[in-house]
């Protein structure tokens, strides 16, 4: 049996493997399909293609969409995405200029405090156009202000952190109407990460779908056998697809492996197919 792996980062955005190199490890791996899904960009999918291409294995163009909701972020993913899609181009467009300027203020409350960074040193530890506050933890720890990425958002990049700033993002219903638009399948990833109250993912699932919500990310390495159980039944219930990836990230979470997660994740290239059969049922192409 061949597996897949339909939700990764690459060097576009906050993972450390460039397009190509995550591609590669992929095929060594074995995987019959992988799809790059970085944050807030399209610019590492040409790459990643054209790696593809080469080494014979399938790369599924795609990116990954932060939302807003009354209880936090919800993460939107667009998969097949086509070549120039301008209206979702020029959106995530304006998250990157958002994200700069949220990491600008974030760099100045560190210097404000009296730590020696700069935007500079950000923008260099960056390998894409995607950038954000891994880049800003990055040069944290490589100057020894904290002794691993753990103490780098505890004290100062996460929620409670000393130089936290909130992030712009969209309504979860324009992400998934930009993404439904370009054509993509769109996908809820990992919508149990967090407890919502009871009915609340229900309900927010009833709303995406009818703005073309298509499929529920329900195999990802941080979720249970119980959680992958909800998001089937959730998937049933609402007449969604199902996808699964491992959220990989390269050396950035180093114990995350691509097409493995923790070590326990396996998605089977049989939900692959699943989804391209929807995809073709609905006109769409693959």
């Amino acid at each position: 049996m061949k597996f897949i792996d339909l939700h990764t980062h690459s060097s576009a955005s906050d993972g450390t493997d460039s397009p190509a190199q995550l591609v590669a490890k992929a095929h060594a791996a074995g995987l019959a399909a992988v799809a790059i899904t970085d944050h807030d960009t399209l610019s590492g999918l040409d790459e990643g293609q054209q790696a593809g291409r080469d080494l014979g294995i399938e790369v599924v163009r795609g990116c990954e969409i932060s939302t807003g909701t009354e209880l936090g972020e919800l993460h939107i993913l667009g998969l097949w995405l086509p070549q120039n899609p301008q209206p979702l181009l020029d959106r995530l467009c304006w998250l990157r200029e958002k994200r700069a300027e949220r990491n600008m203020g974030i760099v100045q409350k560190l210097q404000d405090l009296g730590y020696d960074i700069s935007m500079e040193e950000v923008l260099a530890a960056a390998r894409g156009e995607s950038v954000g506050r891994p880049h800003i933890a990055e040069v944290l720890l490589r100057k020894g202000f904290a002794k691993d990425v753990r103490q780098v958002f505890r004290e100062f990049l996460g929620s409670r952190g000393k130089a936290y700033l909130p992030k712009t993002v969209l309504e979860p219903e324009e992400s998934v109407s930009l993404l439904a638009s370009a054509g993509a399948t769109v996908c809820l990833a990992h919508p149990l990460l967090w407890r919502a109250p009871a009915g609340w993912l229900d309900t927010m699932v009833a709303r995406l779908k009818d703005y073309g919500l298509s499929a529920i990310e329900a195999y990802h390495s941080e979720h249970s056998e119980a959680d992958i159980r909800t998001c089937l039944a959730l998937a049933k219930r609402f007449d969604l697809g199902v996808s699964g990836g491992s959220d990989y990230h390269g050396s950035n979470k180093p114990t995350i492996r691509l097409g493995q997660g923790y070590g326990g994740l396996r998605v089977s290239q049989s939900v692959y197919e699943g989804l391209k059969q929807r995809r073709m049922s609905a006109g769409l192409d693959i």
